[in-house]
């Protein structure tokens, strides 16, 4: 079984079969209680599922794009209960598995995905469509923008409040049985941290 964990948004954990049924799923949209929910998700999915730490194969963990804050704890969460269970992380772009449940809802065509990135901002992929897997293409991003600066969406363009972890979970199943690489195991924040080293020490007096 593989545990599918999201918090580039709201909150979400989902436990998916090896074929990529979902099994089970629980999920907050609350955007700023990521730590508190967390551990009371996937205790509550483990359970729904009838599973336990021993029946997970591999914890998929959405990279984002996605707030610093948020996005943070569950990547981290991601990667405590792998390493406690002895199994590997697979990383997925977090975008990509709403594409994915777009497409696999029967939508067709160019499609542009935005989430919020908070600021004033917006996150944004852009897909073409699916390959000879049923896996979606991006063609740009992520990406982060101003909302008046946002691509034009050549097809349907997909406002999301939340990333399903399902679906996150789904697509990281049907990449695994295509053999596609999974996302680099780092955090798609695509902003620059809000505090940064001085370029030098400060010099003290005596």
């Amino acid at each position: 079984m593989l545990l599918a964990i999201d918090t580039s948004a709201g909150t979400g954990v989902a436990v998916v079969d090896d074929d990529g049924r979902v099994v089970a799923e629980r999920a907050t949209d609350d955007t700023m209680r990521h730590a508190e929910a967390i551990g009371e998700l996937l205790a509550g999915a483990l359970a729904d599922a009838g599973a336990t730490g021993a029946d997970v194969s591999a914890v998929v963990a959405g990279m984002g794009p996605g707030p610093f804050t948020g996005l943070r704890v569950g990547i981290a969460a991601a990667h405590a209960f792998a390493f406690g269970a002895g199994v590997p992380v697979l990383p997925v772009v977090s975008h990509d598995a709403l594409a994915a449940e777009w497409y696999a809802a029967g939508g067709t065509g160019p499609l542009l995905v935005v989430t919020d990135a908070r600021r004033r901002e917006r996150y944004w992929s852009a897909y073409e469509g699916l390959d000879a897997d049923g896996l979606p293409v991006r063609v740009e991003g992520p990406g982060l923008a101003k909302p008046d600066a946002l691509p034009e969406a050549a097809g349907t363009r997909l406002d999301a409040h939340r990333v399903s972890a399902a679906a996150l979970g789904t697509l990281a199943a049907g990449m695994g049985a295509a053999g596609v690489p999974f996302a680099a195991d780092e955090p798609l924040y695509l902003r620059s941290p809000d505090v940064t080293p001085a370029a030098a020490p400060k010099r003290v007096s005596a």
